[in-house]
């Protein structure tokens, strides 16, 4: 089936709409070059010498281009391969700027990566104002560059500041930022983009583009200067890939464009080919795989259970608190009636208002116009009290996190929901099957958990009790999907994954303290190995108190010493030292989103911790990862999730795991399997049982295996 059609209007004007089928998006593909590549034949053939010019656009309702196919990228990443593939590119786009005929490129929806490209080869661009409508070049997080001219071109086309802040941030502009930025020629309605386009042909081909002083000499070499100092201290250095494509865009500045093609063919090779872009391309594909995740097959169909998986167009959420606030506001942006429940006026009150705080920060981000965001307030329905919810489709229940108040609940919610609506509990921790023991049929309870804060993290972990029916759990994965997250199933087991392989780490930061060395010290280290905050920042985010009663509870159903707290979180907790949420916890936060917080001189001041000890990064490094490596195998052992990549892909999207190193399986395959045994015995030597490593470790390294396979 063809990717692509051509028509000619009475005008004169050839357009070509590409519209792959079975698919949401335009890709770049083999296919897709030569279908484009014959239409260029077309119109340098003597059948198009009527032709005036050129309309390059879409026929789908969100997508131009989403940029090259990276699957099919995958498969063979060759360096002869590669070379192809980005000459492949390069000559095709060029074929369009040099033809004689005036060429536009008529966006409407998301232009990314190649689809930006291919606008920049066309003599104008012109976009659709609608919110679907941004352009951009995201290589950069993938570990590699704008290959298809974007290094080169965009930097002759808009300066070289604002070329920057697109390639080396990812960014995407939306129609009218991209036309202040002289990235788009036009912008209006989608139904006039063919009008726009036909009027810019009517100028004539685009004449050389004029000089951009800051492009030259001692102006572009103070941007770059500036430009590396930001890249550094937003990644520590970790990816290589904005710092190529920074020596590109500023090298491609002093040569001609076919110069600056062949510089971004030699990079792009290099950056491909090396192990970052694999870890990241990994993480893309990963998140492919989220997308299509099916049910699995071993799931019961319970008598009296829900028949059949439910649309949701209205759900209930059950507590005001941080959690259920975030999860109401992420639902009414999304179009969700959403009914707010909890036990009196108050904390409604503190709910609602933390509903507006995030949607005035997306106005403030131009993620929501104040139309949009009032419309999205007005979608939510604060209730106090236990008032019936027969007009919900889904209950989220995020209240405290208490079994006994849990199972109370439950029982209620069961009385007055529909029989045949799912019964969702946002525990981080909490047995689904106990919640559901006491109700008549058990079957309608999933977990849904979320991650705090609910708007900037993706992953939802899915929780399937032994008894949760195929169709409530269906009903949960479509919901997930349809609200723009990430899922993962998980069974119902203590911690269940994510905070399973976390807690370890979060409690071995918390013995470090109490063995002397210093917060900052054990931050550092771990943001050095890529975290993006260290533990004990982290736990600042998420809570002491939460972090405290999550590792009790875990030590206690596990038998395990690696979960267990230590006395300095329990004290903290008691002395209201909460993290963010209370202003204060490792570290003092004065309500700013930006900028490092400073560290809170009262945990130095706790009676019976010993004089300050020298940082030994290394040993943090390896007190501090080691045992998550130990725990994921042990999850991935007791069948609580399905695959190694499961467990990757959710420590990577759940606390941020370092993402160029592949997720903590990954990493212990490139450190080998018996590396990592050998150093986990030893530091149980030193240090207690709790290191000590699970069986499977042990039995893979004996055989030589690892979590993936070698190639």
């Amino acid at each position: 089936m063809s990717n692509s059609s051509r028509t000619i209007t009475p005008s004169g004007i050839c357009v070509i709409t590409f519209d792959r089928p079975d698919s949401s998006a335009n890709i770049f593909c083999e296919q897709t070059f030569a279908e484009l590549n014959a239409h260029l034949d077309f119109l340098g053939s003597a059948e198009a010498k009527g032709v005036k010019g050129l309309v390059i656009t879409s026929g789908k309702p969100k997508f131009f281009f989403a940029g090259a196919d990276l699957i099919g990228f995958t498969k063979d990443p060759t360096p002869e391969k590669l070379g192809a593939l980005i000459s492949l590119g390069h000559n095709t786009f060029s074929r369009i700027t040099a033809l004689p005929i005036p060429s536009v490129a008529a966006i409407h929806g998301l232009a990314l990566g190649g689809g930006c490209e291919i606008s920049l080869a066309c003599d104008y661009r012109v976009g659709s104002t609608a919110k679907e409508t941004k352009i951009g070049l995201p290589e950069v997080q993938i570990g590699i560059l704008p290959g298809w001219g974007g290094s080169t071109l965009l930097p002759r086309l808009v300066g070289l500041p604002k070329a920057l802040e697109v390639i080396l941030g990812g960014k995407q502009l939306a129609a009218v930022p991209a036309l202040k930025a002289g990235l788009f020629d036009a912008v209006g309605p989608r139904e006039s983009l063919l009008q726009l386009a036909e009027g810019l042909i009517k100028k004539g081909k685009r004449g050389p583009l004029p000089k951009q002083w800051m492009n030259l000499g001692p102006a572009a070499a103070l941007v770059a200067r500036q430009a590396r100092a930001s890249v550094t201290a937003k990644t520590g250095g970790h990816y290589p890939a904005p710092y190529k494509a920074l020596e590109v865009a500023v090298q491609a500045l002093k040569g001609t464009k076919e110069q600056g093609f062949a510089l971004e063919k030699q990079a792009f090779i290099e950056l491909a080919t090396g192990p970052i872009a694999r870890q990241l391309l990994g993480i893309f594909l990963l998140t492919e795989r989220a997308k299509k995740l099916a049910l699995p097959d071993d799931l019961p169909t319970l008598a009296g259970a829900i028949k059949e998986p439910r649309k949701i167009e209205r759900a209930a959420v059950i507590g005001s608190g941080v959690m259920g606030a975030g999860i109401a506001q992420w639902l009414a942006a999304r179009g969700f009636g959403v009914t707010l429940r909890d036990i009196g006026a108050e904390p409604l009150a503190k709910g609602m208002a933390s509903i507006q705080k995030l949607f005035g920060d997306a106005v403030k981000r131009k993620k929501m116009t104040p139309t949009e965001a009032r419309a999205a307030t007005d979608r939510i329905v604060p209730v106090a009290g236990n008032v019936p919810l027969r007009n919900v489709d889904l209950v989220i229940e995020a209240a405290v996190e208490r079994l006994d108040l849990k199972q109370k609940l439950f029982a209620e919610l069961e009385a007055s929901t529909a029989d045949d609506v799912v019964l969702a509990t946002n525990t981080s921790a909490l047995s689904i099957d106990s919640i559901a023991s006491a109700l008549k049929n058990p079957g309608r309870v999933v977990g849904i958990h979320f991650f705090n804060p609910v708007h900037k993290m993706q992953l939802v972990e899915i929780i399937r009790g032994d008894r949760t029916d195929a169709a409530a759990l269906d009903t949960a994965l479509r919901f997930v999907k349809g609200i723009g997250k990430m899922p993962v199933i998980v069974r119902d087991r203590p911690g269940f994954l994510v905070n399973r392989v976390l807690t370890p780490y979060i409690a071995e930061a918390g013995q470090l303290i109490a063995e002397g060395y210093s917060v900052v010290d054990i931050d550092t280290a771990l943001e050095r190995f890529g975290m993006p905050l260290g533990p004990l920042r982290l736990i600042d985010q998420i809570g002491i108190d939460v972090g405290a009663h999550v590792a009790k509870d875990l030590s206690e159903r596990l038998t395990s010493p690696a979960f267990h707290p230590g006395p300095l979180m329990a004290e903290m907790a008691n002395r209201k030292l909460l993290g963010r949420k209370g202003g204060r916890g490792f570290y003092v936060y004065d309500g700013k989103e930006s900028g490092k917080p400073p560290f809170n001189v009262e945990i130095e001041r706790f009676p019976g911790l010993p004089p300050r000890k020298p940082a030994e990064p290394t040993l943090f490094v390896d007190r501090l990862i080691l045992p998550m490596i130990n725990e994921a195998a042990r999850v991935l052992a007791e069948k609580v999730v399905e695959a190694p990549e499961d467990v990757d892909f959710s420590m990577i999207l759940g606390t941020g795991w370092a993402p160029f190193r592949g997720g903590p399986l990954r990493y212990a395959d490139s450190l080998g399997l018996p590396k990592v045994v050998a150093r986990l015995e030893e530091l149980a030597t030193k240090y207690g049982e709790r290191f000590a490593p699970c069986e499977m470790l042990k039995s893979m390294a004996a055989k030589g295996a690892g979590f993936y396979p070698a190639a």
